[in-house]
């Protein structure tokens, strides 16, 4: 791809007190500043709100003008940074080869494989944590509903393929 990529980007952050959340944020854009493959071109750190129906949770969100030297660059900025929002100002279209878009496919399909570690790791501790305080503190559990236990994914593709298949209707 010969053309740049020009966006606008919306980082938003949430916390206490509002001074932190405002100079978190500006941190975050110079660190978005020094990324490789990006140039920042027009940014703006809007003053945080409180968020409403709260004591003292404040909101803020910067606007940032970036121009990105390839596909790799925008959707690695994606991924490190999880915008609110962004939107591409120019090019109006793009003209990619298999081998771009397969390649971006396949980061898009590694961070998955990140975030689903991730998920399958917290269930399991989280799980663990309930077993070991059901072992020490039954008495918590009581009135608790038991968890329905969870079927491993092979007993799940066996269910399915287990299924009667459904015969059309011959007029």
């Amino acid at each position: 791809m010969a053309k740049e990529i020009q966006a606008v980007m919306v980082l938003e952050i949430l916390g206490r007190p509002a001074e932190h959340i405002k100079s978190a944020l500006s941190e975050l854009v110079s660190k978005l500043s020094s990324e490789k493959g990006i140039k920042v071109i027009d940014k703006v750190v809007h003053e945080p709100v409180a968020v409403k129906d709260s004591e003292d949770i404040y909101t803020t969100f910067a606007e940032v003008t970036i121009e990105f030297e390839s596909m790799n660059s925008y959707f690695g900025i994606i991924f490190a940074y999880m915008p609110a929002h962004i939107e591409i100002i120019s090019p109006s279209s793009f003209s990619l080869t298999n081998v771009q878009f397969n390649e971006l496919g396949n980061k898009l399909l590694a961070r998955l494989h990140d975030y689903d570690a991730i998920a399958k790791r917290i269930i399991a501790e989280r799980n663990f944590a309930i077993g070991k305080l059901r072992e020490v503190a039954p008495q918590l559990f009581k009135n608790a509903p038991q968890p329905a236990p969870q079927p491993a994914p092979a007993e799940v593709k066996e269910k399915k393929s287990k299924s009667p298949k459904k015969k059309a209707k011959k007029k």
